[in-house]
């Protein structure tokens, strides 16, 4: 039979380990990210973790796009194009379309992240959508966890049809947004976080 005490060390334990990896996630944007690349086998574990999320009927509809290097180009062209194409003449903005080529080429990788819909629509589809963003969470968690930068973002552009097509999606799979990935350029100083008391989020029944 197990000793209490020993078991009881153990949970703390793990829980400390949990605690110090879901509470040290931080979203760090390109601009904040050096030119050091990302080696291939981190971030194959990187998306390996992604490919763990939790999947309602098993359709695991996360679909990641990955963009590095020379590559990177290609993306940048595409969100241009997309931006000038959907966006009024009388809101277009010189600066968020050349911020497409900081953003994108500020980060050693960059991740579209989509949806494949279920072929029969069993699974409702906000449950496939949750599914993915709980994909990106397990990637945000890992890079944070040994020290990557990460950051997701969701400009209103991937949203649109020319985005999926772009990306060569089905007609009803879904962009929902970028994620950047990289090292940061400061390594010493980690991103201080904060959150509203858990209490105030809470009704307990009893």
């Amino acid at each position: 039979m197990s000793d209490p005490k020993i078991l009881a060390d153990s949970i703390h334990l793990r829980l400390a380990a949990a605690n110090g990896m879901v509470r040290r996630r931080r979203s760090i944007k390109p601009a904040e990210m050096s030119d050091e690349p990302v080696d291939t086998a981190i971030l194959g574990n990187i998306l390996e973790n992604a490919n763990w999320a939790p999947t309602h009927g098993m359709t695991e509809p996360w679909r990641f796009k990955v963009y590095e290097g020379e590559g990177r180009e290609k993306l940048v062209a595409g969100l241009q194009e997309i931006y000038t194409k959907t966006t009024p003449k009388e809101e277009f903005r010189q600066d968020k379309h050349d911020g497409f080529r900081e953003k994108v080429m500020g980060a050693p990788v960059v991740l579209c992240i989509c949806m494949k819909r279920q072929e029969i629509e069993k699974i409702p589809e906000v449950e496939e959508i949750a599914a993915v963003a709980c994909a990106v969470q397990n990637i945000h968690l890992t890079a944070s966890a040994i020290g990557m930068a990460g950051y997701w973002s969701s400009p209103a552009l991937v949203y649109t049809e020319e985005m999926r097509k772009f990306l060569g999606l089905g007609d009803k799979d879904r962009c929902l947004g970028l994620f950047y990935l990289g090292w940061p350029a400061d390594k010493e100083t980690w991103p201080v976080g904060k959150r509203g008391p858990i209490q105030a989020k809470l009704e307990w029944f009893e």
